[in-house]
């Protein structure tokens, strides 16, 4: 159910093994012609299925969507695109990381620490690559990054290694409550067999922090991107990777696309794409990455959060805040209560020539929307590279 990248990922998987798959999504003109050739039964337009086995249902889909109620009530099971993944790669020992923030950074960076280490191992999850698409050797580690979505609906799915970087509201647009969303996240540790949990939480578990010794300082900037390094480095010891291998990969990673991504120093203002903060609680990390003062670019599609704390909270070497998509009013509202000033940009556009206008050397132009992408863009990938190309673009 739902035929983005994991749901044609998980068909494909079982066709292969020869199992009928009935595959459902509500859109229509969706490119199934892979599906279609490995002999999946495909129906557009509709969730409804002859399911009799299980439900497979991809992240976008809510657990409480009437398809999906109605599977549960008949007695049918629905998994995850991540527990189907788990079931076929088994018995390879895994790695889960969850949290907030910090997700992909640190499950790449676990990935060239077992690769520095010498050591087999597959990257994937919601990192971007379905854990049924993967093929790896017999004796590799799988390491995964999961969402709150994918651990919804996991059963047996079980960890050699769990790690949670942190817990803050998120996608209480789809979990109706913090409450839901903090329950979807801690199933991580239902069945894992070590934990790693940030230091001050009360969880039990190997507690790390951002003040942590390291074998190596990471490149990348940001205290959170220290403490992504520390639980990095207390998984890889627990799965027995030694500390010349660790230090190798945390001085040589160099971060990810649209994580506090420099793009580029124009006019001696330094240009950030930290596309990827879709939650307020990001944004605070990444303003406080620098201490020059910051030109900051908000906005987007909401998420259900309440910017007024966020917007009282930011720091005096925020000097401008532009604002751009759906929730631009919304932010105006909370920044004007909290005496701050702004500027209604509608578009990344408009931000990026106002700030290059406005900007003076030693400024930062950050993009760290706090919102989700959907309203002007398909993804947040698509959001930063457009702030890239209009950015690269300046003469």
């Amino acid at each position: 159910m739902g035929l983005a990248r994991s749901g044609q990922a998980a068909a494909l998987a079982l066709a292969r093994r020869g199992v009928h798959v009935v595959a459902v999504d509500r859109a229509q003109g969706l490119d199934v012609g892979r599906l279609v050739e490995a002999g999946v039964e495909v129906r557009l337009g509709t969730e409804e299925g002859a399911v009799t086995d299980v439900v497979i249902k991809s992240p976008g889909v809510p657990t409480e969507a009437p398809p999906v109620r109605a599977a549960r009530e008949r007695g049918v099971p629905v998994w995850s695109e991540v527990e189907l993944g788990w079931r076929l790669l088994r018995p390879r020992p895994f790695l889960g990381v969850t949290g907030t923030k910090g997700k992909t950074t640190t499950t790449e960076l676990l990935g060239a620490i077992f690769r520095a280490a010498g050591r087999p191992v597959a990257v994937g999850g919601n990192v971007g690559t379905p854990l049924t698409s993967l093929r790896p050797p017999p004796d590799a580690w799988v390491v995964c990054e999961l969402s709150s979505f994918q651990l919804e609906d996991v059963h047996e799915f079980e960890l050699e290694v769990a790690v949670l970087l942190n817990l803050e509201p998120d996608h209480l647009d789809r979990h109706g409550s913090f409450e839901r969303y903090r329950a979807a996240k801690l199933r991580i540790f239902e069945r894992a067999t070590q934990r790693i949990v940030p230091r001050g939480t009360g969880l039990p578990g190997i507690a790390f922090a951002a003040d942590d010794d390291l074998p190596a300082e990471p490149p990348i900037p940001g205290a959170h991107n220290r403490a992504n390094a520390a639980a990095a480095t207390a998984a890889a010891r627990v799965a027995g990777i030694p500390d010349a291998a660790i230090a190798e990969a945390l001085s040589t990673f160099a971060g990810l696309p649209h994580r506090l991504e420099l793009v580029r120093e124009w006019r001696g203002v330094r240009w950030i794409n930290d596309s990827i903060a879709t939650n307020t609680f990001a944004v605070r990390h990444g303003v406080a990455a620098f201490d020059a003062p910051v030109r900051l670019i908000l906005g987007g599609r909401a998420k259900g959060e309440d910017f007024g704390p966020f917007a009282r909270s930011l720091g005096g070497h925020v000097r401008a805040v532009y604002l751009v998509g759906e929730a631009a009013d919304e932010l105006a509202r909370a920044l004007e209560a909290a005496g701050r000033p702004h500027a209604l940009a509608g578009t990344i556009a408009a931000a990026v020539a106002a700030a290059a206008r406005e900007a003076r050397p030693g400024d930062v132009v950050l993009l760290s929307p706090a919102c989700a992408s959907y309203d002007q863009y398909a993804s947040y990938e698509q959001r930063g590279e457009e702030f890239r190309r209009l950015v690269e673009a300046l003469p």
